[in-house]
């Protein structure tokens, strides 16, 4: 396999290449990746040299570079992560929303389709999407599947329906090989802190005001990374054309119950005294239009592919902070902004090695 994995640079998008790279070590990964803000080269330091790893700094609505890539990497797999994905920031400033997850997504397809489309034997593209595309659920009923109707609520949202649809367009109007899944919220290290648990165990270590929006009675869903991403391996190997899957980690919570829980394991873990860090919980203006709960039915990839998740949130919350807790300089560096000097300085035009300098 040659795969093209955007948006390699981020949160899931690290993990995800780190996982191909280390486990298939005759494929050739390529990671595409902006470098917006959320985009940190730091995060795959360890294999930045890998002989089957290349990064390269572009846009995937640039499609005279897609088709460079496709044609001098002999692509045969994309899993396409790149998106921008903040719900807050979406609502602040939607049409870039529009630009990178519609017309981004718009462009590696019509690229694909190009390179693919003579023979589409051995080809597939993944679209790895979100939960928030079918709405809200009620406080105490119901679950998401893979046929629930699409209701997105938020700009960030309706764009991730918006490529979700066009995927499947491109699979039925012109036969190309793809698989979606829409997954729950996802946990775990090198998450940027302005999402919900980072930031908290940010905050907490310096006694920083915790926000929480509305009562903190808002449900959601929570996947551990490293889960997520054998999923999407799973997804990858055995996924029948055509199909969603959807990928939850059986782990409902109201927000205010994640934010005690972490501000308990914190004050242990820092030698507080125990309830201290509730007392830095300042309840905020609710997010417009914010969903009341999301829950994902994940029965059909465990009983079709075989894929289900190992981690709970209780033992995955405590390997969260207990990273975060190690690796307070990466977060730090991210909070700082002294992330960005990195890439900076190695890369300038977005090909591997090509330096500012």
């Amino acid at each position: 396999m040659n795969i093209l994995i955007t948006g390699g640079a981020g949160f899931i998008g690290s993990h995800t290449v780190r996982h191909f790279v280390d486990r298939y070590p005759d494929s050739h990964i390529v990671n595409l990746d902006v470098l917006t803000y959320a985009g940190n080269l730091q995060n795959l330091k360890d294999i930045e040299n890998a002989p089957n790893y290349t990064f390269i700094r572009g846009n995937i609505r640039d499609e005279a570079l897609i088709k460079d890539i496709f044609k001098e990497y002999q692509i045969t797999h994309v899993i396409h992560l790149a998106a921008e994905s903040h719900v807050d920031r979406s609502i602040g400033d939607p049409m870039l929303f529009l630009y990178t997850n519609i017309i981004g997504t718009a462009v590696l397809l019509q690229v694909a389709k190009k390179y693919w489309e003579n023979d589409y034997s051995g080809k597939l593209f993944y679209h790895v999407s979100t939960d928030e595309v079918y709405g809200s659920l009620g406080q105490d009923s119901g679950l998401f599947t893979e046929v629930t109707p699409y209701d997105p609520r938020s700009p960030y949202s309706a764009s991730k329906a918006s490529s979700d649809h066009l995927v499947r367009a491109y699979h039925h109007t012109y036969g190309m090989p793809v698989v979606i899944s829409n997954c729950s919220n996802n946990y775990g290290p090198y998450q940027f802190p302005e999402k919900l648990i980072p930031l908290m165990i940010h905050n907490i270590l310096h006694k920083k005001e915790l926000p929480v929006y509305g009562k903190g009675e808002n449900v959601r869903d929570w996947l551990y990374v490293e889960d997520h991403v054998r999923a999407i391996d799973t997804v990858l190997q055995k996924g029948l054309s055509g199909q969603t899957y959807n990928i939850g980690g059986h782990n409902e919570w109201k927000n205010l119950d994640i934010v005690h829980l972490v501000c308990d394991i914190m004050d242990s873990k820092l030698g507080r005294k125990a309830g201290e860090s509730r007392n830095l919980i300042a309840f905020v203006q609710d997010r417009p239009g914010h969903d009341l709960r999301y829950a994902i039915d994940a029965s059909k990839i465990e009983n079709e592919l075989k894929w289900t998740p190992e981690s709970t949130f209780e033992t995955g919350i405590v390997k969260t902070i207990d990273w975060y807790l190690d690796n307070q300089e990466w977060l730090k560096a991210v909070t700082s902004g002294v992330y960005k000097t990195y890439y900076d300085r190695q890369y300038n035009t977005g090909r591997k090695g090509k330096l500012t300098e």
